[in-house]
């Protein structure tokens, strides 16, 4: 934490203080033309740090000139709201600056990905929400009349299939269920021994499905798993889903703010292929949650999905991203200008040092478990989580993990890998050393040894 957090807090306290005493001094629609906030921001994300007073000068220099306030006293066209800008970026005109910044940061978060030009970038609250958008695209283009006609008692519609493993998360079976799609058409691939997708079942169930006449939809394939931060090999997935014509998603959430590390970004080989992909700078990049990134392809076929335009939402510009377009939801929060602090905050080469501290850590812990008689590491850790157990049954480790999380000390989750319980350690707050990984290493084996006391 900075030395001059609380003079930080203060001058934001002030300034909203003053905005509250004082709005009709802000025009309430915002004078910028397209562009002009794009314009005056670099390309890139800094790579070093910059001063809180020169990113707060920004945000009252270049920012607030682009916001619409919906808190101020002669906002009229839709709702107010309850909070100091207000902000509401729908529209591009409800707020200029939301929607440009959005763009900027988006493009900032791709170039330090090393991500394909043409993938662009639309902030949404969760991966979940994110997953379901990109189900919805891949809906949309393999059967664009569902818009329309719906699915529901369609002779003429062949059950749309989704592809994913036993270690894909959980919300794009949700999505699927949401979309209509059904769980019974979510297609579990069969893993290797590292708890990836194997390429060569995925083509036979693709293959087995259009001969059955049903229609492939879309493979989810994940960079970092939940459970173990596995990585499904995207090059050769991609190979299967190109010769099929299928979707392609890529589920990096907590595994691709790690890929701005040089030494990291192999695992998204093949990313430049993918119709969309998911990024969480909530979980591994110390922005608060909620912001998750949804980078696609196509833009057209998100707006096709998704774009319904009421009268009272008519907007005369042209050439900008009315994000209300491509999602679900209409009203969307300013995210993008915490994305924008952080960045800046802390700059691109301090978020690399942070990232591979956590690594680095996390194959420290994996070697005092491999070291520990009685205890083993059960799955590869390539980033900061750990899948180890002890040598017993799953209630002993359950055990074992109850009474650790009993001390408030620390907390830790569980998972089960091959039909055995593990316990999982991840690291990932900025303020984690070595000594509470240390702390957490010394309570297991205390509380591991207590069992073995009793008897």
């Amino acid at each position: 934490m900075p030395d001059d957090f609380r003079k930080q807090l203060d001058r934001v306290a002030d300034w909203i203080d003053g905005y509250y005493r004082d709005a009709r001094r802000y025009p309430v629609l915002s004078r910028y033309k397209p562009g002009e906030l794009a314009s005056k921001l670099p390309v890139q994300a800094p790579e070093g740090a910059e001063s809180f007073e020169q990113i707060f000068e920004d945000f009252e220099r270049l920012i607030v000139p682009g916001i619409t306030h919906w808190n101020h006293p002669r906002f009229f066209a839709y709702f107010a709201i309850s909070a100091t800008l207000d902000v509401n970026a729908m529209l591009w005109r409800t707020s200029p600056s939301a929607t440009e910044l959005e763009d900027v940061v988006t493009g900032w978060l791709a170039r330090l990905m090393q991500l394909p030009d043409r993938l662009h970038g639309i902030i949404y609250d969760t991966a979940s929400i994110s997953g379901f958008t990109a189900l919805a695209a891949a809906r949309q283009r393999v059967e664009p009349s569902i818009r329309e006609r719906g699915m529901a008692g369609r002779a003429d519609l062949a059950p749309l299939r989704v592809y994913i493993t036993e270690q894909t998360h959980s919300h794009i079976e949700k999505g699927a269920i949401a979309l209509g799609i059904g769980r019974d058409n979510v297609v579990k691939v069969p893993c290797d021994e590292r708890f990836a997708m194997r390429p060569d079942a995925l083509d036979a169930c693709i293959r087995e499905d259009i001969a059955a006449e049903r229609k492939p939809m879309c493979v989810c394939a994940t960079v970092g798993t939940t459970s173990t931060t596995s990585s499904d090999p995207l090059v050769p997935i991609a190979e299967v889903t190109r010769r099929h014509g299928v979707w392609l998603h890529v589920d990096a959430a907590y595994a691709g703010p790690a890929t701005i590390l040089p030494e990291v970004r192999p695992i998204l080989d093949g990313v430049e292929h993918a119709d969309s992909l998911v990024v969480n700078p909530h979980k591994w990049l110390f922005v608060p949650i909620d912001l998750s990134v949804l980078y696609v392809r196509d833009l057209d076929v998100l707006r096709r999905a998704f774009s319904l335009v009421a009268d009272y939402l008519y907007t005369p510009e042209t050439d900008v991203h009315n994000y209300m377009d491509f999602g679900l939801q209409l009203g969307r929060r300013f995210r993008a200008l915490k994305l924008w602090f952080v960045l800046r905050y802390y700059g691109a080469e301090a978020i690399r040092k942070k990232l591979r501290g956590h690594i680095a850590l996390a194959q420290e812990f994996a070697g005092w478990v491999e070291r520990e008689p009685g205890w083993e590491v059960v799955a590869p850790h390539p980033l900061s989580v750990v899948c180890f157990r002890i040598d017993g049954d799953d209630a002993e480790n359950q055990r074992i993990a109850d009474a650790v999380n009993g001390t408030g000390e620390v907390f830790l989750s569980t998972t089960r890998l091959h039909g055995k319980l593990a316990l999982r350690l991840a690291i990932g707050n900025e303020r984690t050393t070595r000594a509470d990984v240390e702390l957490a290493w010394r309570l297991l084996r205390e509380h591991a040894k207590a069992k073995v006391g009793a008897h």
